[in-house]
């Protein structure tokens, strides 16, 4: 399978939903689930960048001990502080909040700076069976199931090349010399769309369309960068995006967003905080 080339002329074909006005339900809806006690940040990064795509009402659910926190620095949200143990993981009473905070939302992003516990697959199992688009990353990939209930739109996971292995259950150099066979298995098995973030990115469909990216800069091989590359593909959805419209654009506006921050700083020394603030001027209007 020969990749396409993933730039705007490729993206013409996959059209974003124009801007209207309108009240902030009008925007969308998104629920991140994110962060815990060791890496609160990953919430706000990934809420922020939401936000950044043009998401209008936001939600962060998130492990009790950093709610308040989360809440302060994230004025914007309403927050949910999920049940956790004592040693930060998530208690099995949280997928009932889940469950209950996801209702009525159109976008969901779930796992970045969550902590792996014993309550990560029963929460995604929950948010699969949502209505809502979905967004699964770090943590809630390693607690995937393969060949899942179908859903009525494909989810979309974002794994590195340890998360990929850990869903295929082969090694790293593996999926280092055919990341796009390695995704269409994923893809397959897992009925998803499957971003494999590397250098070079590789997005995937379960029929066997591919397209590869290898824009941006180094910079953005940073901490955090991939919170907010999950939070602009929620924040795409929750406008209204259909899912592999939103996959393409994220990756190319993530990509395009750490070429602005090499331009104005350097190729690397910028953080992923900054990257949402590039995302508004360079979304197609």
């Amino acid at each position: 399978m020969t990749p396409a080339a993933l730039n705007r002329a490729t993206l013409k074909d996959f059209p974003l939903p124009p801007i209207a006005d309108g009240d902030k339900d009008s925007k969308g809806r998104i629920l991140v689930i994110a962060g815990s006690r060791e890496v609160p940040g990953a919430a706000l990064l990934c809420a922020t960048a939401a936000m950044r795509a043009g998401a209008g009402k936001l939600k962060i659910a998130t492990g009790e001990s950093a709610a308040i926190p989360i809440g302060v620095a994230m004025p914007e949200a309403m927050v949910v502080g999920l049940a956790e143990h004592r040693d930060g993981h998530l208690a099995q009473s949280a997928v009932g909040q889940v469950r209950e905070t996801a209702r009525g939302v159109d976008a969901i992003v779930a796992g970045p700076g969550l902590a792996n516990g014993g309550a990560c697959a029963a929460i995604a199992a929950e948010l699969l069976r949502s209505p809502a688009q979905l967004v699964l990353d770090a943590a809630l990939l390693h607690a995937l199931r393969p060949l899942d209930p179908p859903r009525p739109s494909l989810p979309i996971l974002l794994p590195h090349a340890g998360e990929l292995s850990s869903l295929l259950d082969c090694s790293e150099q593996e999926i280092a010399r055919d990341p796009v066979g390695c995704g269409l298995s994923a893809a397959e098995a897992y009925g998803a769309l499957v971003l494999v973030k590397g250098v070079t990115s590789h997005v995937v469909t379960p029929d066997g369309r591919a397209w590869k990216y290898d824009g941006g800069a180094p910079g953005l091989g940073v901490s955090g960068s991939g919170d907010v590359l999950a939070g602009i593909v929620g924040g795409l959805l929750a406008r209204g995006a259909d899912p592999i419209s939103a996959l393409l654009w994220a990756v190319l506006l993530h990509g395009e967003a750490g070429e602005s921050l090499a331009r104005k700083v350097r190729p690397i020394g910028f953080l992923a905080r900054q990257i949402p603030g590039e995302i508004p001027a360079l979304l197609p209007r």
